[in-house]
């Protein structure tokens, strides 16, 4: 509340218009006979004014200002403009990729593998740097209906040409020159070198060796069955591992490219077995071992799983008569007859190494590998056996094992039972199949 003081008396009291008017002052004039009386003049009017409550004013003076609102609404458009102007950006960089970037970078050589995808093929070429999308070089080549020309070779492309123009240069018959290699199952790693050198794809049995044992310094140890082989005497340490089949190879690699490619298709084909080499608590060079043996005294796949039964029983078998556990195979023995395929007598093992031309085979060998001298298997296996022969030297016939089957013989090739089998169970039960088989 406001209070106005005055000279007025006290106890006077005025309302506040009244109070904030001062009383006018009289005029002075001169002199004058007769003064008359005079009537007061009126007080000038005052303008209105509203009259506020105190209170009311009060709040008035205190009343906060109002919050100006953030503009959310410009802010969303220019997030949409923004978006709008990137994904114009990276359109424009794919038409400029699909159309060509006009600077072509140095030439590259690029090779196409038979049997690429288009997936394959184009994540190859960004790799190389010869594109920047893979996925809309794929995308491309399906829409335009293309995948379909694409050639595998070598190719010479460079990056910044335009899709069209690189598909039009893999899609060239450039393809390079290639050769069917066959690898008979048995073979041994001294025949299966000179395939490749009666093939025209290496020069020598030697360089083949090398490389296949890594004499020469190849590495092969992204194979798990490689590390695992032991260097325990063994003649080649690639013996058994150069997989039997027939390969599509190009005919203008390394000696490296031929091995890898046998070595690769082994330990692709032997892969599934790993679970049940451990159940049975053997190893894969064993079975490999074994398996060489079967390959080379079976000759039928369909009688693999029962002469592996014979084997498995003379290796393992309690009873007395084979107390020393010899494998006693003919194909691996100093058995010196030309009917025999034997690894150290007349196989092409035993003529690259000259024996025994050379006067005899060294003791050393005799000892690691003569199976009528040794118990157990030998140092190594004695050729590249085949997928059934592996598996049933760890599936043998569990019958011939219950039955206790130990020897087994097969027909003359000159009598009427020329590839028939005989099994026994003893030395005896096996002379007269040797009679029957014509052989004695």
């Amino acid at each position: 509340m406001r209070i106005n003081r005055s000279n007025s008396e006290p106890g006077s009291q005025q309302t506040a218009p009244q109070a904030r008017q001062a009383a006018p002052k009289p005029q002075q004039t001169a002199p004058q006979a007769a003064p008359k009386a005079k009537v007061p003049p009126k007080p000038a009017p005052q303008p209105k004014r509203k009259a506020y409550d105190a209170e009311l004013d009060d709040d008035y003076e205190e009343e906060p200002r109002r919050k100006r609102r953030f503009p959310f609404g410009c802010l969303i458009l220019l997030v949409i403009l923004a978006a709008v102007g990137f994904g114009a950006y990276k359109v424009m960089q794919f038409y400029s990729e699909i159309d060509g970037q006009g600077n072509l970078g140095p030439e590259q050589t690029i090779t196409i593998e038979q049997g690429s995808s288009v997936a394959g093929i184009a994540a190859q070429l960004k790799e190389a740097g010869v594109i920047q999308y893979d996925w809309l070089f794929k995308e491309y080549v399906k829409y335009s209906g293309k995948a379909g020309g694409i050639q595998y070779g070598d190719f010479t492309l460079r990056s910044g040409m335009d899709y069209n123009e690189i598909i039009n240069v893999i899609s060239q018959e450039t393809r390079r020159p290639t050769a069917n290699i066959t690898i008979p199952e048995g073979t041994t790693a001294v025949g299966v070198a000179q395939i490749f050198v009666d093939n025209g794809l290496v020069d020598s049995v030697d360089t083949f060796l090398a490389c296949a044992n890594g004499a020469d310094g190849s590495d092969f140890s992204q194979y798990s069955f490689w590390n695992e082989i032991p260097d325990n005497g063994r003649l080649m340490k690639c013996e058994g591992y150069l997989f039997p089949e027939t390969y599509n190879v190009y005919a203008d690699e390394d000696v490296y490219y031929y091995v890898d490619t046998l070595y690769a298709e082994f330990d692709k084909k032997t892969a599934e077995l790993a679970d049940t080499i451990a159940a049975k608590g053997t190893s894969l060079d064993d079975v490999v071992k074994l398996a060489s043996f079967i390959q080379e005294e079976a000759g039928l796949e369909a009688e693999d799983a029962r002469v592996s039964a014979c084997f498995h029983n003379r290796l393992e078998s309690s009873d007395l008569l084979w107390a020393e556990h010899k494998l006693e195979s003919n194909a691996c023995s100093y058995i010196m007859q030309d009917v025999e395929n034997n690894y150290l007598w007349n196989s092409p093992t035993a003529e690259y190494y000259g024996w025994p031309e050379a006067g005899a085979i060294p003791e050393e060998v005799l000892n690691v590998y003569d199976t009528y001298r040794i118990s157990g298997l030998p140092a190594g296996p004695i050729s590249c056996p085949g997928y059934a022969a592996i598996e049933a030297a760890l599936n043998p016939d569990q019958e011939y094992i219950d039955e206790g089957y130990f020897f087994f013989v097969t027909g003359h090739p000159d009598t009427d039972v020329a590839g028939q089998y005989f099994y026994a169970k003893t030395a005896d039960e096996h002379a007269v199949n040797v009679e029957k088989a014509g052989w004695a």
